[in-house]
């Protein structure tokens, strides 16, 4: 890498809550940050991918809110925090009493970003850079959020969340409205009107859903 990650992130983030989960405290960029108006020469130049661990997405947010609000759903099991970001849901499932979480994202500036998040919410959260796509895994549950955003992205997805939820893992996935959520294989659980920053958005709160993969 270019840039010393930590460095960078300390440097271009505050500490804050994300309106929907104030329990919890990350490591964000707002537009008070110079990360924010970075363009995608900028990030090359500094070795940064799109830095989606520095913001709370609505999907996260949906997602973690449901999570700490229903924490039978993790507690005492070993989840999966799939395309981590920030480690917002991961953060929530260990809070709700999960067992073990594994972050997983294969951007490696957020497993910098999952350790400093973990570490200032008071929690241990393991990490992976592996791709997890169609992998096995050991966890009882999978969370996910806001990952429908892609057409093929959501296509790779479908199978192994659909083959996952199959052997009676519990899939969960929080979606903002993105055009590739297949709600034909899903159970809605909650709904939620999340607060957003319009800059990243179309508006300024976003009707999320978690939902329940059922195959």
């Amino acid at each position: 890498m270019k840039t010393d990650p930590r460095t960078f992130i300390l440097d271009n983030t505050d500490l804050m809550c994300p309106p929907h989960v104030p329990e919890i405290r990350l490591h964000l960029a707002t537009e008070a940050h110079e990360l924010w108006l970075k363009t995608e020469v900028d990030l090359e130049r500094i070795g940064l991918p799109p830095p989606f661990w520095a913001f709370a997405w609505a999907g996260g947010q949906g997602l973690a809110r449901y999570v700490l609000d229903h924490p039978d759903m993790v507690a005492g099991k070993r989840v999966l925090d799939f395309a981590s970001g920030s480690g917002l849901v991961a953060i929530a499932a260990k809070r709700a009493g999960a067992a073990d979480v594994l972050a997983a994202d294969i951007d490696p500036w957020a497993q910098t970003a999952v350790a400093l998040n973990a570490a200032e919410n008071g929690v241990e959260v393991r990490f992976t850079g592996d791709n997890q796509i169609g992998a096995a895994t050991d966890a009882n549950v999978l969370l996910a959020g806001d990952v429908f955003y892609d057409k093929d992205f959501a296509a790779a997805l479908i199978p192994w969340f659909s083959r996952l939820a199959g052997e009676g893992k519990l899939v969960l996935v929080g979606d903002p409205g993105r055009s590739y959520c297949p709600k034909d294989r899903l159970e809605e659980l909650a709904v939620y009107q999340v607060p957003v920053t319009r800059a990243l958005e179309d508006s300024e709160v976003k009707r999320t859903t978690v939902w329940r993969f059922v195959g």
